[in-house]
Formats: C-alpha cells, sequence, structure tokens
C-alpha cells in the first residue's frame, strides 16, 4: 500500500472470530484487518506481496486445508489457519498443506503480533519454483511438493504408499472434521466405502487410485481403510451424488479390467451413508452405516448399497 500500512486478510463468516480479529488486529501498528474475502478474491489482484492470510478453519465453502493447498503457490502471503484451542492436529496438516501455521480461536493481540513480528520467508511463486503447471497429483506427490524433504516422516504417516491416497490415520482425523463442519452449518455430507474381494498388486492399486481421483472433485478427501476397503468423504454431498460417483468408479473399474493377484476381475462393492440422517447423531454412525451397507453389497456381488 501506498501509505506502508500492510493488510491482514480474513476468510471466515463466523462474527465471533472477525470481532476477535478486530480487536486483536487494533493496536498493531502498520497493520489493518481488512473486510472478509473468500478464498477466491485471495486468488485475485486483492493481496500484496507481505500480507498476512487467516483461514477460518470452519469456513463454509470449502476444507480448510483445500484452501491452503490452493493459495500456495499462488500469492507471496504468510498464511494460518484459525482454528479450535483443542485441536492438537491441527499444525501439523496446516503446514503439511502449505500453510506457515496456525493461531488458535479467539485471536488475541498478543498471539498476532507474535506471528507478524516473528515475520518468516516470503512465500515463492509456483512459476518462480518450477513453472505453472495445472494437475491432479496423488496427494503424496502434491504434498510433498508443497512443503519439501522436511516433510518426509509427516507424508509417511498421511500417506498410504502403494495408492497414493491418503492413510487410515488420516481418515480417522478427517472424520471428526469434515462430521463436525456438517453438523454446525447443517450441510450435507456422504460416507463412501468401496472395495474388493481378495488382493491386487501395487500396479492395479495405483490405476485404482486414478479411477477414484478422476471420479471425484477437489474437496473429496479420498483414503485407504484397508488391504482391499476405500474410505471416502464426499462434503455438500448428498446420497443422489455419492451414487453417481460410486457407479462412475465401478463402471470405470470395470472397463479397465482390473483383475486380483488369482486373475479376476475386480468387483467393487459400495456402501453409502450421508448426514444429515435422522438415525445418525456421530461420526461413528455415519462410518458403521456405511461398512455396513458395504459389506451388504459384498455380499450381493458387488453392488451399491445406499443405507437409507
Amino acid at each position: 500500500m501506498s501509505d506502508g500500512t500492510k493488510s491482514i486478510r480474513i476468510v471466515t463468516t463466523d462474527e465471533a472470530l472477525l470481532a476477535s480479529a478486530r480487536a486483536a488486529s487494533s493496536g498493531l501498528k502498520g497493520w489493518r484487518l481488512e473486510d472478509p474475502l473468500s478464498a477466491e478474491d485471495l486468488l485475485s489482484s486483492k493481496v500484496q506481496s507481505g500480507d498476512v492470510i487467516l483461514l477460518d478453519a470452519w469456513q463454509r465453502a470449502e476444507n480448510v486445508y483445500e484452501t491452503c493447498r490452493r493459495l500456495t503457490g499462488k500469492t507471496r502471503c504468510r498464511t494460518y489457519v484459525v482454528t479450535d484451542p483443542d485441536n492438537k492436529l491441527a499444525e501439523p496438516i496446516a503446514l503439511f498443506c502449505g500453510a506457515t501455521g496456525t493461531l488458535r480461536r479467539p485471536l488475541s493481540s498478543d498471539a498476532l503480533r507474535a506471528v507478524i513480528e516473528r515475520g518468516s520467508p516470503r512465500p515463492e511463486l509456483a512459476a518462480e519454483r518450477r513453472g505453472e503447471r495445472e494437475s491432479r497429483d496423488l496427494p503424496q506427490e502434491m504434498l510433498s511438493d508443497l512443503v519439501g524433504e522436511r516433510s518426509s516422516r509427516l507424508v509417511d504417516v498421511l500417506i498410504d504408499p502403494e495408492t497414493g491416497l491418503y492413510s487410515y490415520d488420516y481418515l480417522k482425523f478427517k472424520l471428526d472434521d469434515e462430521f463436525k463442519r456438517a453438523a454446525r452449518f447443517d450441510m450435507p455430507l456422504a460416507c463412501v466405502m468401496l472395495g474388493f474381494e481378495g488382493q491386487a498388486d501395487e500396479a492395479t492399486l495405483g490405476e485404482l487410485a486414478s479411477i477414484f481421483l478422476n471420479a471425484s472433485r477437489d474437496t473429496d478427501v479420498l483414503g485407504r481403510f484397508d488391504q482391499s476397503s476405500f474410505l471416502f468423504f464426499l462434503p455438500n454431498t448428498g446420497p443422489d451424488g455419492a451414487f453417481v460417483m460410486a457407479e462412475r468408479i465401478r463402471e470405470a473399474a470395470e472397463k479397465a479390467s482390473l483383475g486380483d493377484l488369482v486373475g479376476d476381475p475386480l468387483e467393487i462393492a459400495v456402501g453409502i451413508s450421508y448426514f444429515p440422517h435422522p438415525d445418525i447423531k456421530a461420526r461413528e454412525e455415519l462410518f458403521s452405516r456405511a461398512r455396513e451397507a458395504f459389506h451388504s453389497g459384498q455380499r450381493d456381488g458387488g453392488v451399491v448399497v445406499r443405507a437409507d
């Protein structure tokens, strides 16, 4: 800015968080809090090099970690996820997805001043690192690229090595995260479990993972549950949308003539549960109903079963 003042840019629809941000920033010399923006605004010319971005972990539009991923390499701003005090996994996940760090809500002047005064190296733009490119990389490739070699231990924990999809440990975290968001904002959430009987080699698993990614959106969470089954969380998606995705996956797998280790065709069974639902009050119920429907589909020879 021409007067030398830098901006704090916030993405939130929470009036309480916005009020605490205003109070926390009011005494910061040389800084001012701008009106709330959307993630799309942050990707436009409205942000300047050196600004600080605050992302509400409970934003409605998309998963906050997906927002971090989209912003990485697109701005020269430090980015912080504002999360609940008891969320112990938020910081490693935020760093994993390209954020500078996390702040706890409600925001305080001391905490905000500390991150501004501490500073950090100016983030590079994607074009400066390797040239612009658009792709649908597997999470392992994408997130390793975002945070570099220092992320190797975290990548090992959060990514399944054979498929490149998210791991069981990350799925446990995301089940809680996505269910809380859906319940808080009264948004639909679909839980999809799918898989096959027997075992498959790594090449087949990789091809199957590619089919999953091609059938999904950027905001969907795709992970490997166990040896031969997978678990997906589809934000802002009802049972009909989940059914369409499941059928697309089954058709693509059949067209690819994928087989197990003994040469038998993979028969993909699918179970779908969804929220809101009158019988689902907790995240465990969302998962258990999807798993029961999945096992029912397996018994019927590989079909899609919706837990109505």
